[in-house]
């Protein structure tokens, strides 16, 4: 009996740190802070960094679907594991889907080997894919109701091979929106700089699909009777 009892307080207790995992990764506060730097501008419903404005807008102009979507792109040196992080505010599921904002975190240096960068000197095509990997998660997430909202937010904190299937499913929406080219130079650029840290290369290898990968769905898309 005392053995079930335990069993029922370390299942609580693992739930219980789910759910602040996704209360963090959901996290509004840099979203709010958007709006009051004034390196930002608005552009159709997005706030966007100066320092990478064209970018950012060159990679915007390959998701007119998103056109009415509220993103604030925020430059967030706690972007942990990641140079750059798309969320849902957590604030804005009361809205409903259809009116649901989303920031996108953009660490402002660059880590390399053995020193760091601005994030606005990486080479302008990579920046491109980068962002476009980026509102490829978020053409997925406007898609997902709130509550597949709430439980992609656990299980993509909780589990490798569902954060795959995250990092699959925002380069096939990338690639089907024009930017394949983009999303293979940024790849290339991550896996064959001798600059980029190991572990980070590790990551990208383990968790995200390859260059050949892409290289192959753009393929497909070209020519999808030929598979």
């Amino acid at each position: 009996m005392l053995r079930k009892y335990w069993f029922i307080i370390a299942a609580i207790i693992v739930l219980v740190t789910a759910f602040v995992s996704a209360l963090v990764y959901f996290s509004p506060k840099p979203a709010a802070i958007a709006g009051m730097n004034p390196l930002n501008v608005l552009y159709q419903h997005k706030t966007i960094p100066v320092v990478v404005e064209k970018e950012i807008k060159a990679a915007l102009s390959h998701y007119p679907d998103l056109k009415n979507t509220a993103i604030d792109f925020v430059l967030d040196p706690h972007t942990s594991k990641s140079i750059m992080l798309s969320q849902p505010v957590i604030s804005s599921f009361f809205r409903g889907q259809q009116n649901r904002s989303y920031v996108v975190k953009i660490n402002p240096r660059f880590a390399t080997t053995h020193n760091s960068m601005p994030i606005q000197n990486v080479p302008q095509d990579i920046l491109i894919g980068w962002f476009g990997h980026e509102l490829g998660h978020i053409k997925d997430y406007t898609t997902r109701g709130n509550a597949n909202m709430a439980l992609f937010g656990l299980k993509y904190v909780c589990s490798d091979k569902f954060l795959m299937q995250a990092e699959q499913n925002a380069d096939t929406y990338a690639v089907n929106h024009g930017l394949g080219d983009y999303i293979i130079k940024t790849k290339n650029f991550i896996l064959h700089n001798s600059d980029i840290p190991p572990e980070y290369k590790a990551r990208i290898r383990r968790l995200y699909p390859s260059p050949q990968q892409i290289v192959d769905l753009v393929e497909r898309m070209k020519h999808p009777h030929q598979h």
